[in-house]
């Protein structure tokens, strides 16, 4: 499957989530990530509309959820708010009847790499565990929690969390560290290794050009403005047989999604 995040430009048109999917199906897409990334935009007035789109055109929706999360806030009443804020989003993806919820969990703080992962596990492992995946974003910035190989650590520890593979993030990161086909298959052949054939048989993943410096991410780019290598990724994700859906984040929005799976299917 392949979609977008958030609501689609059209033309300048303005849409809703409802109006949004049936203008994504015309175009061929399957998958919407509804943002939460500021404010929880699902509720009891627009949540029947939602899902009879969903069920009509046949969409998988996920969601995004709140920038401000930190699952190893230092202060109680942060951490408190932080889990507020996944529980409240994950009420209103089970609205629409959608199943995957992405978040980046926290940032270091200071600590250390350890003492950030367990506090980070602690907070995780208390979530309610039916009904969504929570879907544990790699992230593109050297402050953030979330490298590849954390996210692995607590997927295999804790059964309700899942990686959202954010391949951009992970390339900015290390700034410009996905350079060709053998990067992007190692990737794969990591979560393979670590997580078994079903991780890739039920993955999220986030694809997009990207701006980044010695820091990591800096702001997405179009595809075809990025040196984000989307063609050799693609052929990664046919080879290792990859299932699940695709999410194109970026300015261009679907039409970046469209030219994704256009390009898969003619591998």
């Amino acid at each position: 499957m392949f979609g977008v995040s958030g609501l689609p430009i059209g033309g300048g048109r303005k849409f809703t989530y409802a109006s949004g999917i049936g203008y994504l199906k015309q175009y061929g897409l399957d998958a919407l990530e509804l943002l939460f990334v500021r404010s929880v935009n699902v509720s009891d007035k627009n949540k029947d509309q939602i899902t009879a789109s969903k069920l009509e055109h046949d969409f998988y929706l996920s969601a995004h959820g709140s920038y401000y999360i930190n699952l190893n806030a230092h202060e109680p009443d942060k951490l408190e708010a932080s889990v507020k804020r996944i529980l409240d989003a994950r009420e209103a993806l089970l609205k629409v009847g959608g199943r995957s919820l992405v978040f980046h969990p926290g940032f270091y703080l200071g600590d250390s790499k350890e003492k950030t992962y367990e506090a980070i596990k602690r907070a995780l492992s208390g979530l309610p565990g039916a009904g969504v995946d929570y879907r544990l974003e790699t992230t593109g910035k050297g402050t953030q929690f979330g490298t590849l190989e954390e996210l692995v650590r607590l997927c295999k520890e804790i059964k309700s969390c899942k990686p959202c593979i954010d391949f951009s993030h992970i390339h900015a990161r290390g700034n410009g560290a996905l350079k060709g086909y053998d990067d992007f298959c190692g990737v794969l052949q990591y979560i393979l290794d670590e997580l078994g054939r079903d991780a890739l048989s039920d993955m999220h993943i986030h694809m997009g050009g990207i701006e980044y410096g010695p820091k990591g991410e800096r702001r997405h780019l179009p595809l075809e403005e990025s040196d984000f290598d989307y063609l050799a990724c693609l052929r990664a994700l046919r080879d290792f047989d990859v299932k699940g859906c695709v999410v194109s984040e970026g300015p261009r929005v679907e039409e970046d999604a469209v030219l994704l799976k256009k390009t898969f299917n003619s591998l």
